[in-house]
This record gives structure tokens, C-alpha cells and sequence, in this order.
């Protein structure tokens, strides 16, 4: 976060990775907004192939799809990633998202225009949290421009399953964060404890044709940040080795 946006994609690209998720103003990030008042969509694609990176995502916590749609699509497309609403009493479940869902048809429409896709994150306290609430947002979407963007990290805190998760979300997920629920820098794949190799074996098995996006919350050095992510990199791709190398799975 500390980095300007052109930094930031230097040392990505450095790290061996393949794509990027920009962030909205979520706890002060710049960069969105930088790339839209600054760079503009050729701009970001110009910045893109200099670092031979791919666009993935722009998360949208702060400002909302709509603002960025528009620059999302002229860069080429891609996944918006977004939170859900208030949590609900687990007997207004199916009528709470059916009607969130509904609530998203102007979001779904301007996606579809923009060539890109919603993704919406489980979180704790939120409508999207717990399994049974993947399973209800998955029987009633019906949208191919709508998905799930899973966060490990909310689903540990309930000691529930991730690659059970991972496999009712099925088809419909779209983004996948490698983030468990640990203290600083722990979060992140091959620095905190969680075998994460069955998660990965579960990505293969619902054909997930997504990035996996190690993460964490908290904002360490760069040069912290990016040792860390180094660890990542080789672990995750040690995950991969040992479960589904050569099926096209995991991409960095």
C-alpha cells in the first residue's frame, strides 16, 4: 500500500506472479482511485503488459462496482470483489438472500455491459459467512456474472470446513484468497500453520479456473510484504506439487 501503483506492479511481477487485484480506499489504499483519476484504463493496460501482468480483480469495499465499472471494462475485464450484507437469524436465511441477490440485477446488468463479473466475500456478522450460507447463495443465484469471492480466514473462525466450502461454492467461485485465520503475518500461506494442500486439492476438484491470491490484512513493509509473499509463492506451488500438478489448477 505504501508503494505507488507502478512500484507495486515491479516487485508483482518480480515475485513471479500472474495477476492483480487493485483495491479501492479500504483503510486508506490508493490505488484504485490513483489508476482511475491518473492512468485511466490505457494507461493501466500499458502498465499491465510493461510487467507482463494480467488484470484480475479490483476490490470494491470501499466506493462500490459502479463507481469502477466502467474503467474495470475498458481494461479489459475482470472480477469486482464485494462484501454481502447484515447478518440474518438462520431462519430468514433463504428470504435475506434472495433478496440480496435481487437487490444486485442493476449490478449484474452493468457487469454483463462491462464484461466482468461480481464476486461477493463471506465475512463474519455478514448475510455471507457460514456454509449454509454459501449453499443458499449458490441454489438461488442463477447469474453467470455473479459469484462467491471465499475467504478462508471467515470460514476458520467458525471451525468449519474450507474444502467443504470450497465445494459448495462449486462452480460459482470466482475468487479465492489463500489467508487463514492467524495473528500478522501468519495469515498468509507458508507462514502461519494451516495445511492448505487440501484446499488446493478442493480448488482442483470444482475445476476453480481462477488466480489463488495469498493475503493478508495489515500492512508490513514492502520489504517485509514482499519476502513473505515470497515464502507464498514457494508454498503454494509445493501445495500444488504434491495434489494436482499438471491439471492447470493454480495459477500464482
Amino acid at each position: 500500500m505504501e508503494l505507488p501503483i507502478e512500484q507495486a506492479c515491479e516487485r508483482i511481477a518480480r515475485l513471479g506472479f500472474e495477476a492483480i487485484d487493485i483495491w479501492s480506499a479500504h483503510e486508506g489504499c490508493p490505488h484504485l482511485d490513483d489508476v482511475a483519476k491518473r492512468l485511466g484504463p490505457d494507461g493501466l493496460r500499458e502498465l499491465l503488459a510493461k510487467y507482463q501482468l494480467k488484470l484480475f480483480a479490483f476490490s470494491v469495499y470501499r466506493g462500490g462496482y459502479a463507481r469502477y465499472a466502467g474503467l474495470l471494462g475498458e481494461a479489459g475485464g475482470g472480477v469486482a470483489v464485494r462484501g454481502s450484507a447484515g447478518a440474518c437469524k438462520p431462519e430468514e436465511l433463504t428470504t435475506r438472500m434472495r433478496a440480496f441477490i435481487d437487490s444486485l440485477k442493476p449490478l449484474i446488468e452493468l457487469a454483463e455491459e462491462h464484461a466482468s463479473c461480481l464476486a461477493i466475500e463471506n465475512h463474519g456478522n455478514a448475510l455471507l459467512c457460514s456454509p449454509d450460507s454459501l449453499k443458499a447463495f449458490v441454489d438461488i443465484n442463477t447469474s453467470p456474472r455473479l459469484g462467491i469471492a471465499l475467504a478462508p480466514y471467515h470460514i476458520q473462525t467458525l471451525k468449519a470446513s474450507v474444502p467443504e466450502a470450497i465445494r459448495i461454492c462449486g462452480k460459482q467461485l470466482l475468487f479465492f484468497y489463500a489467508w487463514q485465520h492467524y495473528p500478522g503475518a501468519e495469515q498468509l500461506p507458508g507462514i502461519g500453520p494451516t495445511d492448505m494442500t487440501p484446499w488446493i486439492q478442493a480448488l482442483a476438484d470444482v475445476r476453480y479456473r481462477g488466480y489463488v491470491n495469498p493475503f493478508m490484512h495489515g500492512h508490513p513493509a514492502s520489504d517485509v510484504m514482499a519476502n513473505n509473499l515470497a515464502t507464498s509463492r514457494d508454498y503454494l506451488k509445493a501445495c500444488y506439487k504434491k495434489t494436482v500438478e499438471g491439471r492447470g489448477v493454480l495459477q500464482n
